[in-house]
C-alpha cells in the first residue's frame, strides 16, 4: 500500500484484510477461519483446516454459494463411510487427490468419495500483501500433505491471490509427488452455487460443444440442463457431463448470472489442465445447489476413468500445477 493512502489510515484493515478466527461450538469447534476483506464488496472465508477451501463467498451483502446442513466440520468428524455427512460444500470444495466421485478399491487402495484432500488441515499457512501495478493483492499460501506409511506421499502447495482493484480471486495448486511410486491423479474444484445467487432466475452460460447426462435421471431433463428452477420437494440430483469450447489457448468458462440481483459469478480455467466439466444440479428444497465442477477426471470414480483412459498420474518426484480464476461481475 502506498503511503499516499496510507495516511489516511490509522491501520490498513480500514481498506481490506485478512483476519483469522477460531470456531467455538458444534462439529465445526477449533476449526480456522480465515476471513478477507477486499475492499470492493468481496468476502472469502477460507478453511485452513479443510485444505484451506473456500468455505464462505459473499459480495456486498449477497451470499453466493451453497452451505450444506452438515455446517462447518472438523477433520475429526470426517466420516469416509457417509461422504455427505461431513460435507459442508461451501463455495469451494477441493475433491481428489487420488480419487473422485465413486469409491472404488483397486491397486492404488481404497478410493473414498471425493477422496481425502478436502479433509486435511494444512501443515503451515502464511499470509502477506504485495503490491503489484499499483494494486494490492492479499496472498495466502499453504501447504497440504496426503500421505500414508506404504502409500501416498503427495503434497499440494495451494497459491490463493484475492485482488483488491478487482473481484477476483485467483488459486494456483502445485501437486508434488514426494514418495518413490507413480500414483493416480485425480482433481476436481467442487464449486457450489447457493441461494440467493441461484434460484429461478438465474442465467447459466456453459459453452458446451457437446452434452452427455450421467445415467437415466439426467437423460430426462437432457434438453434443460441450463434451467433452473424453484426448489421442489423430492428432487433427484441430476449430473451432466459437458465437452467445453475453448479458445486457441485452452482457454474456457462456465458462469452464473442472477439479473435480479445484477451478481453473477464466472470462472475460468484451461482445458489443457482440466479437460472435464461436470454441471451437478440438485434443485431439492434444502438441497438446492448448482456444482460448476473443473476437473481432469470423470466423476464416475477412478476404475471408469482408467477404462476411459483417461486416468493421469504423477511420477515420484514430478509436480503438476493447475490455476482457477473466480470472477465476481455485474451487468
Amino acid at each position: 500500500m502506498n503511503y499516499n493512502t496510507l495516511k489516511y489510515l490509522g491501520h490498513p484493515s480500514q481498506l481490506h484484510y485478512v483476519e483469522e478466527v477460531k470456531l467455538c461450538e458444534g462439529k465445526g469447534k477449533d476449526v480456522r477461519l480465515l476471513q478477507i476483506n477486499n475492499s470492493k464488496g468481496l468476502f472469502v472465508t477460507l478453511t485452513p483446516d479443510r485444505c484451506v477451501d473456500i468455505s464462505r463467498l459473499n459480495y456486498k451483502g449477497i451470499n453466493l454459494s451453497y452451505f450444506s446442513p452438515c455446517g462447518y466440520v472438523a477433520p475429526s468428524y470426517y466420516d469416509k463411510q457417509d461422504f455427505l455427512r461431513s460435507f459442508t460444500a461451501g463455495f469451494l470444495t477441493t475433491c481428489g487427490l487420488m480419487s473422485v466421485g465413486s469409491p472404488v478399491e483397486d491397486e492404488y487402495g481404497l478410493g473414498v468419495m471425493h477422496g481425502r484432500i478436502s479433509n486435511i488441515p494444512c501443515d503451515h499457512l502464511f499470509w502477506y500483501e504485495e503490491e503489484v501495478n499499483g494494486e494490492d493483492l492479499i496472498i495466502i499460501t499453504a501447504k497440504i500433505t496426503q500421505a500414508v506409511l506404504f502409500g501416498e506421499k503427495l503434497s499440494l502447495t495451494r497459491r490463493i491471490i484475492v485482488h483488491t482493484n478487482d473481484n477476483l480471486i485467483e488459486i494456483n495448486d502445485t501437486i508434488t509427488n514426494e514418495g518413490g511410486e507413480k500414483q493416480p491423479l485425480m482433481l476436481l474444484y467442487h464449486c457450489n452455487m447457493g441461494y440467493p445467487l441461484l434460484d429461478e432466475n438465474s442465467i447459466v452460460d456453459i459453452p458446451a460443444k457437446t452434452t452427455a447426462p450421467r445415467d437415466p435421471r439426467a437423460a430426462e431433463g437432457i434438453n434443460e440442463w441450463q434451467k433452473m428452477t424453484a426448489p421442489q420437494n423430492g428432487f433427484a440430483e441430476q449430473c451432466y457431463f459437458h465437452d467445453l469450447t475453448a479458445d486457441n489457448n485452452g482457454n474456457t468458462y462456465a458462469s452464473i448470472y442472477n439479473p435480479k440481483l445484477n451478481v453473477g459469478v464466472k470462472l475460468e480455467f484451461n482445458k489443457n489442465e482440466l479437460f472435464r466439466f461436470t454441471e451437478w444440479k440438485q434443485m431439492g428444497e434444502r438441497d438446492y445447489v448448482l456444482g460448476l465442477e473443473p476437473s481432469n477426471c470423470t466423476v464416475e470414480g477412478r476404475i471408469k476413468a482408467a477404462k476411459l483412459n483417461e486416468l493421469q498420474f504423477i511420477n515420484s518426484g514430478e509436480s503438476k500445477t493447475f490455476n482457477l480464476k473466480i470472477k465476481i461481475f455485474e451487468k
